[in-house]
């Protein structure tokens, strides 16, 4: 065979392989691009908290726009923060055997491998949002969608120290479950931050049920006595939405004003924006937690439905202040940031 037969016979395959590959991939996506196109599929999905809770209003409406979106037929779990009824309702969840779980990672990896390997056996595709569990999806698949922990803790830190104009020596107060191996790294990498600066650092350990971010008021005693017991504290962080929107009350309860003490701490919300309308609030970091309800449903979607690898997405967007909270506040209203 010449050349010139060779390079027109190779062409020719090269076409055809082409264009059967072509009309092969074809045929592939019409199901994604049609509305709806994940409507045959279950999933069940946790929002975290109670309904109507600050943090968790977020994420539920971007699941349900999610739902609203794709068809699928989703569940809704909640669970006011409570590690041990979540995980319950995981046990629950997965004797359904819905093609899908979107969970919440707060009862850390320990407590979900068991049930994510019987997931896993069952051929049940598994999301996690909001608290990542490196050991469960290393063991048996998944992917994550939230803010990555001890590195948002850190970063928020570190902008404190810088946004307060602490100094060495000063005091500050952070509140967080910090016993909790996962939910925990990201305040125990917060008060790492502040004591590499130098920064003497009062650790008030929030309640492991989740009864302080279900309702914040029941944090008031602690807070304040930990105030009239430190006078000179400069700071006050927060582990999460629901507290941060309620530093108003804390404040007045312990006689302080606006401006007295640098609050900061986590998520955004309505009654955060008006924190820092009111001069009460200072900082936080916003971790979107509407992609933290949209693209754990979407990911699922694409599992089972197209055979796509699962998401990993850091949603830690940056930090809130007075100076850009304006940029926010519209969308914090409607529950959507």
């Amino acid at each position: 065979m010449s050349m010139t037969t060779r390079r027109t016979v190779l062409r020719s395959t090269v076409v055809a392989a082409a264009t059967a590959l072509c009309a092969s991939i074809s045929t592939l996506p019409a199901r994604a691009l049609d509305a709806q196109w994940c409507k045959d599929v279950h999933i069940r999905f946790f929002v975290g908290g109670a309904e109507g809770d600050a943090f968790g209003t977020i994420v539920y409406n971007g699941a349900k726009q999610a739902a609203a979106d794709l068809g699928p037929k989703v569940d809704y779990i909640f669970s006011q923060w409570d590690v041990e009824k979540m995980v319950q309702q995981l046990r629950e969840a997965v004797a359904v055997k819905p093609q899908g779980i979107a969970m919440m990672g707060h009862p850390g990896d320990a407590a979900i491998m068991p049930l994510a390997g019987q997931a896993h056996k069952d051929g049940i595709k598994m999301m996690y949002q909001n608290v990542p569990v490196p050991k469960v999806v290393e063991a048996f698949g998944g992917g994550y969608v939230g803010a990555q922990q001890e590195q948002q803790g850190r970063a928020l830190g570190a902008e404190a120290f810088k946004l307060g104009k602490l100094k060495a020596g000063d005091k500050a107060i952070m509140i967080g479950p910090f016993e909790n191996e996962n939910r925990g790294a990201r305040e125990r990498g917060t008060v790492a931050a502040l004591k590499e600066a130098g920064v003497e650092v009062i650790q008030l350990s929030s309640p492991p049920s989740g009864e302080w971010a279900s309702d914040p008021n029941l944090a008031i005693p602690v807070i304040t006595a930990a105030l009239l017991n430190h006078p000179d504290v400069k700071a006050v962080g927060y582990p999460g939405g629901q507290m941060l929107g309620n530093v108003a009350t804390y404040m007045q309860a312990a006689g302080r004003k606006p401006g007295d003490i640098f609050n900061f701490g986590f998520d955004t919300s309505p009654q955060i924006v008006e924190g820092f309308k009111g001069g009460w609030v200072q900082l936080t970091a916003d971790q979107q937690p509407f992609l933290q309800g949209y693209l754990p449903i979407l990911s699922l979607c694409q599992q089972v439905v197209l055979g796509l690898a699962p998401m990993n997405v850091d949603t830690g967007a940056g930090f809130v202040t007075p100076e850009n909270y304006q940029v926010v506040s519209e969308l914090a209203k409607q529950a959507l940031r």
